[in-house]
């Protein structure tokens, strides 16, 4: 009876994402990237300046070439340090893992962590430089942090009156906005500014609205001792990508996809993780520790039947399978994954029309649809719930039994709002 509710994964025997893939090798030029654009005009944007990179493994060019080995090698551009965000500067750091500063012997430059002791740049780790240069691929989803660091090491680079450079690269989820907008008291390190949950920007164009809209200097207008805050701070500069637009999905860029984080493992997961990233904030597992993170969900407890007669009028766009699985400890990926070495019977999420699949909607359906047919199981964290969405009045509203349509016609109206500032900031034909 489950097969009723599928719709199709597969055409031509080929997933939605190699078959795009595919064809857009075949038809267009690949996307170029702000790092590849900074390598064609031969680092003068940079010239004679000594820098700091704030990068991670994905700052590669098109020939997959690391950013720091890229720019060490320029004659003509000095690099004195080297940032690194969550998952570190070599991505293999579990999320939430707490990272060191070290020097790094191939490179014989400090490489400082933006995710130990401080998330900020220091004016100590600033000294000497005349610029920092901002390269990593984002995933389009507020909750995800490199744009927190981004906004932070902006903030410092304003407080020491630096350059700050950010080479462009896509959104991978394309150019939909979808959820809340953060609340002013939900901020926090997974949502820094008040952003649309699915914000359809990329970086470079974010990094503009954060300075545009007044964003980036202390919360409390006071910069920290021995630091200045520049009210007229002008020294934003974005390298822009070439042959990109909204409406292309990573698929059609015909570029490389480095994953991001460990459980960031293709643009599927991307698409998905914007919705079913908030089952984090949950007792149901998200599926990490399995082989398909965020396409995976389920509990011992879980009822895939019932679940899946709930979703299936907001799966536009998604296939749904029922699946068991056994979540394992996966070092360096997912230390101590829920239900651990238990096997979870649950849904296996597949995206074949991204252009149709709304995936904020569906990741509130999810958690409605958990709490109507699992009330004494299921488990909503409050706190977390709020972190993750943005907004303090989500988890009451679901535990009241309001119906997904009711809560998104409520979410609708600030995703309006927002979508009308980000059209001040767009730099490529929405």
């Amino acid at each position: 009876m489950m097969t009723i509710f599928w719709l199709v994964v597969t055409l031509c025997g080929a997933p939605w994402f190699l078959r795009t893939a595919a064809a857009t090798a075949q038809r267009s030029a690949a996307v170029v990237t702000g790092l590849d654009a900074l390598i064609a005009e031969n680092f003068s944007s940079l010239q004679g300046k000594t820098i700091g990179i704030i990068t991670n493994h994905t700052g590669v060019d098109s020939r997959g070439r690391h950013i720091v080995d890229v720019l060490l090698k320029a004659s003509n551009v000095h690099v004195a340090a080297v940032f690194g965000p969550e998952h570190g500067v070599r991505g293999q750091s579990e999320g939430g893992e707490t990272i060191a500063s070290q020097t790094d012997s191939s490179i014989h430059v400090p490489v400082y962590s933006l995710y130990g002791t401080t998330r900020k740049p220091t004016p100590e780790m600033l000294y000497g430089l005349q610029a920092l240069v901002f390269d990593m691929q984002d995933v389009g989803t507020r909750f995800y942090t490199y744009i927190s660091t981004m906004a932070l090491a902006m903030e410092a680079a304003a407080e020491a009156d630096i350059e700050f450079y950010v080479l462009d690269r896509p959104n991978p989820i394309g150019a939909s906005v979808e959820g809340p907008v953060l609340e002013e008291a939900q901020r926090s390190f997974v949502g820094i500014h008040p952003l649309a949950l699915r914000h359809g920007m990329t970086v470079g164009e974010l990094a503009s609205m954060f300075m545009g809209e007044g964003w980036i200097f202390p919360a409390q207008g006071a910069a920290p001792p021995g630091a200045q805050a520049q009210p007229h701070w002008d020294k934003l500069r974005i390298m822009r990508m070439h042959n990109w637009h909204h409406q292309m999905f990573f698929p059609e860029t015909g570029l490389t996809w480095v994953a991001p984080s460990p459980n960031m493992i293709s643009p599927q997961t991307a698409l998905l993780y914007p919705g079913v990233g908030l089952l984090e904030a949950t007792n149901v597992s998200e599926g990490r520790g399995t082989p398909r993170p965020f396409e995976n969900i389920g509990a011992p407890w879980l009822k895939p039947a019932a679940l899946l007669f709930a979703l299936q009028k907001y799966a536009e766009g998604l296939a749904i399978d029922s699946v068991r699985f056994t979540p394992v400890d996966l070092p360096g990926v997912a230390m101590n994954p829920k239900f651990e070495n238990q096997e979870c019977r649950g849904l296996r999420f597949t995206v074949v029309e991204p252009r149709r699949f709304v995936a904020v909607r569906f990741g509130i359906a999810l958690l409605c649809a958990l709490q109507k047919n699992h009330p004494q199981e299921f488990v909503l964290n409050e706190r977390g719930l709020a972190r993750l969405s943005g907004v303090s009045w989500l988890r009451d509203i679901i535990i009241a039994g309001e119906s997904p349509v009711a809560i998104w016609n409520k979410i609708e109206t600030d995703s309006a709002d927002f979508r009308q500032l980000r059209r001040k900031y767009l730099m490529y034909e929405d």
